[in-house]
């Protein structure tokens, strides 16, 4: 039983990280249409902002983080205008490619800026450990499922009484009728990458925190994919789900043999492109020629 506990909260906090790095992919999908392949790069990225603001910079926690918040929001517009903006209408191969050209170049940024040696950063989180039925358990992981959770929430209400975010909903069910509504499209699109780039923030701070702030980290942004295939694409709910369900089966799958954790999310993204192909929370979508 304490196993199973330890191994529950372990997987809720990889969960809770893997929800945020997925939230970003949907927000791109939904407002642009383009699979990001980047996704895994910009949570790297992003650990590396804020170590830069907090460990090199020595600023206070809460301005590093603010700091690290404007320099990835500002990292998404300028990718979205300089290297997206000019590939609209374009065939969709090409941007798919383009955005793994992306994830090379931003992982060679930081490779040129950091090195390949995993850097230490002072505990965000505080140690210890608290007891759930008996079983003691790290609170960081429990503290990152709660901010996880808060900063999902806190989207969820921007996506739906928000006026920019239901803009975004707007440009997402139909571009066309949402320009007639005197919508930006274009400004859409930056402001979607812009919430990417932050939430890929978020998730490489609490995974920098909990594990450590190096070049994996960019691995753990494919497992994004079995998620948001899950989940749905287009479904920002269906990343909580999507994320939850993929973190609990991988970590349950370590605890049954070592290094099942590698395997298990991708054994489960070919299921469900069998049994469900549009995820648990995806729109179906039917073209008739």
């Amino acid at each position: 039983m304490t196993q199973f506990i330890q191994l529950t909260v372990y997987g809720m906090a990889n969960g809770a990280v893997l929800a945020l790095a997925a939230l970003g992919f949907v927000l791109i999908y939904k407002a642009t249409s383009v699979i990001n392949f980047a996704q895994g790069e910009l949570l790297l990225v992003g650990a590396y902002l804020f170590y830069t603001a907090f460990v090199l910079l020595r600023l206070p926690l809460v301005v590093a983080v603010v700091a690290g918040v404007v320099a990835a929001a500002a990292l998404g517009v300028a990718v979205e205008r300089l290297v997206l903006r000019p590939l609209i209408g374009e065939n969709p191969i090409a941007v798919i490619m383009v955005t793994i050209g992306l994830a090379a170049v931003l992982k060679a940024v930081v490779q040129m800026f950091y090195g390949t040696a995993p850097k230490e950063m002072p505990k965000v989180l505080p140690g210890g450990s608290v007891e759930i039925a008996g079983a003691p358990v790290p609170l960081d992981r429990l503290l990152a499922v709660a901010i996880a959770a808060v900063v999902l929430v806190a989207f969820t209400a921007f996506f739906r009484w928000s006026r920019h975010g239901i803009a975004m909903r707007a440009v997402a069910d139909d571009q066309q009728a949402a320009l007639v509504q005197g919508i930006s499209v274009r400004r859409i699109f930056a402001l979607a990458w812009a919430l990417a780039a932050v939430s890929a923030l978020i998730a490489g701070i609490l995974l920098g925190d909990i594990a450590e702030v190096s070049q994996n980290l960019a691995n753990f942004g494919l497992v994004v994919f079995p998620v948001v295939i899950l989940g749905g694409l287009d479904s920002v709910p269906g990343t909580i789900v999507g994320g939850v369900v993929i973190g609990l089966l991988s970590q349950y799958a370590e605890g049954l043999s070592a290094g099942a954790s590698q395997v298990v999310p991708y054994i489960a993204l070919v299921l469900i492109l069998l049994l469900r192909p549009y995820g648990l929370f995806g729109q179906t979508r039917i073209e008739r020629v």
